[in-house]
């Protein structure tokens, strides 16, 4: 049976996945890249965008390079594709990853303003998709086959698929730093711990592992 996955969630230790003010220029918003630093250094992201075999193969990449294998779908929420809201103004936008992104699988785009199907290099096809997220998962794994499901975030879409108890195995990562502002994974998920055996790993970048995995 497929699964759905989380994988190489970092959150603040005040519980913040992305920082307020998310712009073309600002991914994360005012985070910049703090809450990611930990994975720049890997070579599972060195790998990912071509960089040959450099970056570090301890603790931090032993998590990060699960994030690939048997993954056949990946669902995203619209912020993680691009900084636009509402009405698409720019149908050229294509993400933030260039003409071939990393997940070379079909991809489902959460948004409430659905647009035509974008096909890029590598297998990377964009579903936009207005949908709850049993209905993104319905879709999703009927495209995946036997493969399993990634979330990809951000953090309102990890959190809706948290709450309605769709989520098998849960990565994250807290990054020793506190934002004090942006979007929130925790908010409304009371007892969550209640349905996973929870594993943690420290790192010597200062992060900590936390793995959920369905009991």
């Amino acid at each position: 049976m497929s699964l759905v996955r989380v994988h190489n969630f970092a959150v603040s230790l005040d519980g913040f996945g992305t920082g307020a003010g998310q712009s073309l220029e600002a991914p994360f918003g005012h985070a910049q890249h703090r809450l990611m630093q930990w994975f720049f250094g890997t070579r599972t992201f060195q790998s990912m965008h071509g960089e040959g075999d450099g970056g570090s193969t301890g603790v931090d990449d032993a998590f990060a390079r699960q994030w690939g294998p048997g993954i056949g779908v990946e669902i995203m929420g619209r912020n993680k594709f691009g900084p636009q809201r509402g009405p698409w103004t720019d149908e050229e936008w294509q993400g933030w990853w260039g003409d071939e992104p990393p997940f070379r699988t079909p991809v489902f785009v959460l948004t409430h303003h659905p647009r035509p199907v974008l096909e890029l290099k590598g297998g990377n096809t964009f579903h936009f998709i207005d949908a709850d997220p049993a209905q993104a998962l319905a879709m999703a794994k009927e495209a995946a086959g036997d493969l399993d499901v990634r979330i990809g975030g951000g953090p309102s879409t990890v959190r809706q698929f948290l709450a309605a108890d769709l989520v098998d195995h849960l990565h994250v990562v807290v990054v020793p730093i506190v934002l004090g502002r942006g979007e929130r994974l925790w908010d409304s998920l009371e007892s969550l711990e209640q349905r996973f055996t929870i594993e943690a790993t420290t790192s010597p970048s200062g992060v900590t592992h936390l793995v959920f995995d369905r009991r």
